[in-house]
């Protein structure tokens, strides 16, 4: 199983995490989010990421300013968090970014019905807990409702993940799940990591493979 750190911020964090790479690191550019990055995290601070992917994560940019900090901050990926449609999805793809298209999962039943329009045109999807942010809201929803998800497009499973769900990870079973996305239990403040919880539970994740 692969793991994304997101929401990182600052370069000696960055740093330290390195020293046992995540699959993925995420990098928000959402003005309203307290881990934005821009203006904040220097492009030329962001250290060599050797196997690790890095993410740009977007809620409903234009493709001009999502290709920009592309090029940028050198992103291989970027995760799009607001109502980006299929044809958007598509040109990003195109322009050789790897696209995970998030949607988000409440209370109430969610239309799976809704992602088949995105099958072919993104490469993985996002499913994170509905709140009042479009991400990072910290809060779990309810797993097995991803029972019904049939597509056959691998996913990230997002939402208030912490080093206490692990037992409930190992016994959570889907074919699809590829990834798990993790933020805001595992900080210290917003954007900065407790790295040395991450790398425990990065070696429990690892112990599944």
């Amino acid at each position: 199983m692969k793991l994304k750190v997101c929401g990182m911020k600052y370069p000696q964090n960055i740093i330290a995490l390195l020293q046992k790479p995540p699959d993925y690191m995420g990098l928000i550019f959402y003005e309203k989010s307290a881990r934005h990055v821009e203006g904040i995290l220097d492009p030329n601070e962001v250290p060599p990421l050797g196997s690790t992917q890095l993410v740009g994560v977007f809620v409903n940019e234009t493709e001009e300013y999502i290709l920009e900090m592309a090029q940028m901050y050198t992103l291989q990926a970027v995760q799009l968090h607001g109502k980006e449609t299929p044809a958007f999805c598509r040109s990003l793809r195109q322009k050789g970014l790897i696209v995970i298209k998030a949607f988000s999962i409440g209370k109430k039943a969610f239309d799976f019905s809704a992602l088949k329009d995105y099958k072919g045109v993104v490469d993985y999807f996002l499913f994170d807990t509905k709140g009042e942010k479009p991400g990072g809201n910290g809060v779990r929803f309810q797993w097995e409702t991803l029972n019904q998800y049939a597509e056959d497009i691998p996913f990230f499973l997002s939402g208030g993940i912490s080093p206490e769900h692990i037992h409930e990870i190992y016994a959570f079973h889907h074919p699809m799940l590829y990834a798990l996305d993790i933020n805001s239990k595992f900080e210290l403040e917003p954007g900065r990591k407790d790295i040395a919880k991450v790398h425990t539970f990065k070696q429990e994740i690892d112990s599944l493979k």
